[in-house]
């Protein structure tokens, strides 16, 4: 079966989704966050099958979330680091955290915790207004059309609805 491609889509999540595509993806990138860089730990760790690794991990470097770096040559063997790219994914392993912390933990609290080394204290990531720092809660917020989407679209009637209710 054929999955439907988002990458064209006028929407940041759609194309975010489309690049992750399934859970392994983002489970790949939880673990480069931890440290782990070589093929044969993010296996030992996730429990994951050698072709669909290896599929995760070229798209991650083709789309450049992950650098594949030579470590040996002889045979050949490679890491894989975060890129700039990659590592900008943390605000979003962090969200998706804390809403399973919210919704998912076990009743004792949840599995694992951000502690801020800078402060000494354990946190969690709050979205906040890039201009006056204050909570976006979705009360307080809605959607535009930006600079990118495409005109042939923001010219329909119900796509123009969609981002001037109030």
């Amino acid at each position: 079966m054929r999955r439907t491609s988002f990458a064209g889509w006028p929407c940041s999540v759609a194309r975010t989704m489309d690049l992750l595509g399934d859970w392994w993806t983002p489970l790949v990138l939880r673990e480069a966050f931890y440290g782990i860089r070589r093929f044969d730990e993010f296996r030992h760790e996730l429990g994951i099958a050698r072709t669909t690794l290896s599929e995760r991990l070229h798209r991650l470097v083709e789309e450049g979330l992950l650098e594949k770096q030579a470590y040996q040559h002889e045979p050949a063997r490679y890491e894989y680091l975060l890129t700039e790219k990659g590592a900008d994914f943390w605000s979003v392993l962090l969200a998706m955290s804390k809403w399973g912390d919210r919704w998912l933990a076990p009743e004792d609290g949840p599995p694992v915790v951000l502690h801020h080394t800078r402060c000494g204290h354990e946190t969690q990531v709050n979205v906040v207004c890039a201009h006056c720092g204050d909570p976006v809660p979705i009360e307080e917020s809605r959607m535009r059309m930006g600079p990118g989407y495409p005109p042939h679209l923001a010219e329909r009637p119900e796509i123009a609805r969609r981002f001037t209710a109030e």
